[in-house]
């Protein structure tokens, strides 16, 4: 389907403001999937919160210059979808990893966080990067550590003082 000169201006316009907005960018080469297939890859990035677009490779780099994603220029190449993680920087590459389980077709070409190009075996690394609310998780427990390891030491005290009378008591009766 051949694209007038305003649809293109448009799908670039939108695809530049997704990637403005964007944490990180997953590339993955897509060929070989049905409809079906693609239809539940749509349907699971819309639930974990991940923009999926396939763009035609010239407007997909007109559409991140200027972005943390310009990078990845040299992989637009061939069939190509690109996810944009919009609230997790690790959400596409758990998307790609946990899709491409069950479909080996989808293939991983690069992905960018930061400004910075990865390859296809560092989505591993940035899949298994905790979601917001597992960090918070974390961090409050290292933040609790400290407080009840003092906690449980101030109440020791009282509690060897006790033990200690406890065996007077036992000795004095004896």
């Amino acid at each position: 389907m051949t694209l007038k000169l305003d649809d293109k201006k448009q799908v670039v316009a939108e695809v530049s403001q997704a990637a403005s907005a964007a944490l990180s960018a997953v590339l993955a080469d897509y060929r070989g999937l049905t409809a079906g297939q693609m239809t539940k890859l749509r349907a699971q990035a819309r639930e974990q919160g991940v923009y999926v677009r396939i763009v035609r490779n010239t407007l997909a780099q007109r559409a991140v210059k200027g972005t943390d994603f310009e990078c990845l220029d040299a992989d637009l190449v061939g069939p190509t979808i690109i996810a944009l993680s919009m609230s997790d920087p690790g959400a596409a590459a758990r998307l790609f990893k946990t899709f491409s389980k069950d479909n080996q077709r989808l293939e991983v070409k690069a992905l960018a966080v930061g400004g910075r190009r990865y390859g296809a075996g560092d989505i591993e690394v940035l899949a298994s990067l905790p979601t917001r609310d597992q960090a918070l998780a974390m961090l409050m427990g290292l933040m609790q550590a400290p407080m009840t390891y003092l906690v449980r030491g101030l109440n020791e005290v009282p509690s060897k003082v006790a033990r200690a009378l406890s065996q007077i008591k036992d000795q004095k009766a004896a």
